[in-house]
């Protein structure tokens, strides 16, 4: 973590007000309550202000002032498994205390992929429990305690209190008869004085270390009574009411209206880190004296000085500093390790939603950006590509491609990502453009987007995500040449991606984009942010083959591990889509990649089922018996498996879902579908329990997506099947996601369940990650592949690029550069060996349309093929997998 110059003066100034406050309470208040006292205090989980009181209270402060500097920090222990009692850090920051730094059918959204249900076959028997009763309630009830971040105060000392596991009244406040010093152990010139020992212990969430005993009752018959300890508690008396009146002040900020904890800074008169200008979420105006965090409850200032009250009532807390903008404190809810903690695979469950439409356009998500350009008559603006030239020709007062911006700027705000964070979901997952990073301009790619441009909302919605504590799945959604066809590729029509005359050079800037963007994730900054990194999606296997595809996906492999390194902790997950085959076809691909996740998309609404008239009743079963079965197969025989996107599409039914001018297979039309006003509440009811069950069924997924724009003729939704916020708002999605624990047993549609361990360590990063061995990769190791689909004639004359020109490379996020003048930003590229060159169009070379190339057959001369190719190559392995 990075922290400003001037934090250690602060901590000290800070530390001598809290002193002084409490020395004058002291003198003025007397009387005898000194078990209640404690007890509140113990309440009281602002741990900093307890370690404060601990000191104050011993008989050695006033002999010790330097005590105060000696106060230590507690560690996390994670309540996200029964079974798991402390979540280990991440191997680069296993030194630092994270308090410290206070299978499925798969379709297409485009409704060309197929998809049909895997019911039991014939005649078999019902299957074990997907989830047995045990495991249910345990996840359930495994919330605890809210322990809110320490902002990095004492992150120089590191002491520890021994808190005992006798009971209270020798635990925390210091009886008489206990002799602090050997408590509480002191470092530098307190030490020495002291002679106190070094002795540390690990603090625990509650007395003893057990939360659930650690309540304070103190209403009618269910008070606890202060044991009797004879003249104890009088000789503490005036101390003990000090630590009262401050304890219930905490309590009651804390507890019982929950504002935001205030961790008040001196202002600065020279070069200081704060500004005047407002901050991100909380600071307020320069972040002097403001508040960096809070719980349910408390109010929320975002960057351009707007306010809401934070929602969230499952001991979530968003953290925002902006002079240390990338500490990873946040917490989305009790169950899930804050930022700075490691995601245990196999145990940690992904509840997550997709930020879709927002940079990655798509009709049905943004109707009314369409339906400006579109006409009953005239039907041509069909993908991001048709409407990016509509606008860019559009020179009216409201037209041009600076709507786009104003769509990044407007369509998702910070409020959003606070509600997901709100809804007990922990992750998103981020389509992106690969124009966010460049677009080329030459004959054969005249590419019309509009380029660099939502990179710096990229980074805004990070920052966001950072604040509430969500974790990133980061999916790079298109491809040059379009990978499926879909509007979603940014070009509707031709798969130009590892298919045809152009398929693929059109690979060879797919994966300079995705050496871009992960050398950008993989800088420290963002490690803990992005734990995953979808390098392609949904690409259509159907057309380019499984084979080739695994020949992309094996370059994409090495290329990024030859950037992060090996093994866990280096790097992000890298998340391969199953391009619509079955879950079992991708069992034993590459044995020993080293953390690679398979992501597969299930819905109903593309395929066979869009055109069911089954009741309401009947698709939570469907959605256990036909995703349930294999998700869980596959998590056993593949390893980590991810369902990226799902829907509560039952049908196809919603304006532009089937694309635009697309027609729906639904049997009687979808005005009532489309029209939720008319749903009854049977309707929703039986809609939250597909959702349930969907969620049950796949474990570890993403909900597509989490908002729906208006359409611009009705002023309202009219996707709403295919919207978790507009969901949440109108009863038809959970309140609770964790409420879907054991649904499907409870459907008796269940399934061999994953035991929640992977078969190999290797499928996490763990011994043998990266040894794919030499057979493997010979069946996937050629590059160019020796044919390609669609691509007629020699192979030898196959168009490529040549690696020439200097590599774009990301910016960093200069929003709080000024706030956070000593803090390091990066600079966009993690690997500084990685010094290749980026490809480009061989000069003199005339090259097919890289979007429009299929029908025509290879060239028939040597420009750019044969050799080139070869180089290439040679050129994407940089590094060698470590040897088994």
């Amino acid at each position: 973590m990075y922290h400003s110059a001037n934090s250690s003066k602060d901590d000290v100034d800070d530390k001598v007000t809290v002193v002084q406050t409490l020395n004058e309470l002291s003198n003025a208040v007397k009387g005898d309550n000194a078990e209640i006292v404690k007890l509140v205090l113990l309440k009281s989980n602002f741990l900093p202000l307890r370690k404060y009181v601990y000191i104050l209270s011993s008989r050695h402060f006033s002999a010790h002032p330097q005590a105060l500097l000696s106060l230590p920090s507690p560690s996390y222990a994670s309540p996200s498994s029964p079974a798991t009692t402390t979540t280990t850090m991440s191997a680069r920051n296993s030194t630092v205390d994270p308090f410290a730094d206070m299978g499925s059918a798969s379709g297409s959204r485009s409704g060309s992929g197929s998809v049909t249900p895997q019911p039991l076959p014939e005649g078999a028997a019902p299957p074990t429990p997907y989830l047995t009763p045990q495991e249910s309630t345990a996840f359930l009830d495994q919330q605890q305690p809210l322990m809110p971040p320490n902002p990095n105060r004492f992150s120089s000392f590191t002491p520890s209190l021994a808190l005992a596991d006798s009971p209270r009244e020798s635990a925390l406040l210091g009886a008489e008869d206990v002799d602090a010093s050997a408590a509480v152990p002191l470092t530098g010139a307190a030490a020495t004085a002291a002679g106190a020992g070094a002795s540390s212990a690990e603090i625990k969430p509650g007395i003893g270390g057990d939360p659930e005993k650690d309540i304070l009752m103190t209403t009618g018959s269910n008070s606890i009574a202060a044991p009797d300890n004879g003249g104890r508690n009088r000789n503490r008396t005036r101390i003990l009411w000090t630590v009262g009146i401050l304890a219930f002040i905490i309590v009651a900020a804390a507890v019982a209206v929950p504002i935001g904890v205030i961790f008040g800074r001196k202002n600065s008169t020279g070069g200081g880190s704060g500004s005047s200008g407002s901050a991100s979420g909380g600071s307020g105006s320069g972040n002097k004296g403001g508040i960096v965090t809070g719980a349910d409850g408390s109010t929320v200032t975002t960057e351009d000085g707007d306010t809401f009250v934070y929602s969230n009532k499952f001991g979530g807390f968003w953290y925002w500093d902006p002079e240390d903008p990338f500490n990873n404190n946040a917490q989305p809810n009790s169950w899930t390790p804050p930022l700075n903690a490691s995601w245990n695979w196999g145990v940690d469950k992904i509840a997550g939603t997709n930020i879709g439409g927002l940079f990655v356009l798509e009709p049905f998500i943004v109707p009314a950006l369409f339906q400006k350009y579109n006409t009953a008559d005239n039907m041509s603006v069909i993908d991001e590509w048709t409407l990016s030239l509509a606008m860019a020709q559009d020179t009216s007062s409201d037209g041009g491609l600076s709507q786009l911006e104003d769509h990044y700027n407007t369509f998702i705000t910070e409020q959003d990502i606070a509600q997901i964070a709100g809804a007990g979901l922990n992750w998103i997952r981020l389509p992106i453009p690969f124009w966010a990073i460049e677009k080329w301009d030459t004959s054969s790619a005249p590419e019309p987007f509009l380029a660099r441009t939502c990179w710096n909302y990229i980074l805004r919605v990070l920052r966001w995500c950072r604040k509430y504590g969500l974790r990133v799945n980061l999916d790079l959604h298109t491809a040059p040449g379009s990978q499926n066809g879909y509007n979603h590729s940014g070009k509707d029509g031709q798969i130009n991606f590892m298919n045809g005359p152009m398929g693929f050079a059109n690979a060879q800037r797919m994966l300079e984009y995705i050496r871009i963007v992960t050398e950008f994730i993989s800088q420290p900054e963002y490690q803990d942010l992005i734990p995953m990194f979808g390098v392609i999606n949904e690409p259509l296997t159907g057309i380019i083959g499984q084979d080739n595809i695994g020949h992309f996906y094996l370059q994409a492999h090495d290329m990024v591990r030859s950037i992060t390194g090996y093994g866990e902790g280096s790097g992000a997950f890298i998340s391969i889509h199953d391009g619509f085959q079955s879950l079992s076809e991708w069992v034993n691909f590459l044995p020993g990649a080293d953390r690679v996740a398979l992501d597969t998309h299930p819905y109903f609404a593309f395929g066979g089922e869009a055109s069911s008239t089954d009741p309401i009743e009947a698709w939570p079963q469907k959605a256990c018996l036909s995703w349930g079965l294999t998700m869980n197969q596959s998590q056993i025989e593949f390893g980590v498996s991810i369902a990226g996107e799902f829907s509560n599409g039952i049908n196809d039914c919603g304006l532009y879902l089937q694309g635009v001018g697309g027609q729906s297979q639904y049997p009687g039309g979808c005005d009532s579908w489309n029209d939720y006003a008319q749903w009854n509440d049977t309707l929703k009811a039986g809609l939250k329990q597909f959702a349930l069950a969907s969620m049950d069924a796949l474990q570890n997924y993403f909900f597509w997506t989490w908002k729906v724009g208006n359409a611009s003729d009705t002023g309202t939704v009219q996707a709403p099947l295919w919207s978790y916020q507009l969901g949440l708002e109108n009863g038809w999605m959970p309140d609770d996601p964790r409420s879907a624990t054991g649904m499907c047993q409870s459907l008796s549609a269940t399934g061999t369940q994953f035991p929640g361990t992977f078969a190999s360590a290797w499928m996490t990063g763990g011994p043998g990650a990266g040894t794919i061995s030499a057979s493997v990769r010979e069946s996937f190791t050629a590059w160019p592949p020796t044919t390609i689909s669609g691509a007629t004639g020699d192979m030898n004359f196959l168009p490529t690029y040549t690696s020439t020109v200097t590599i774009s490379t990301l910016p960093t996020d200069t929003f709080f550069s000024e706030r956070a003048k000593t803090v390091s930003v990066g600079d966009g590229w993690a690997d500084a060996s990685d010094t290749a060159s980026g490809v480009t169009e061989i000069a003199g070379c005339s090259y097919l349309s890289a979007w429009g190339a299929l029908g025509n057959s290879l060239p028939t001369t040597t420009c750019g093929g044969g050799a080139t190719a070869a180089r290439m190559a040679r050129e994407l392995v940089i590094t060698p997998p470590p040897t088994p």
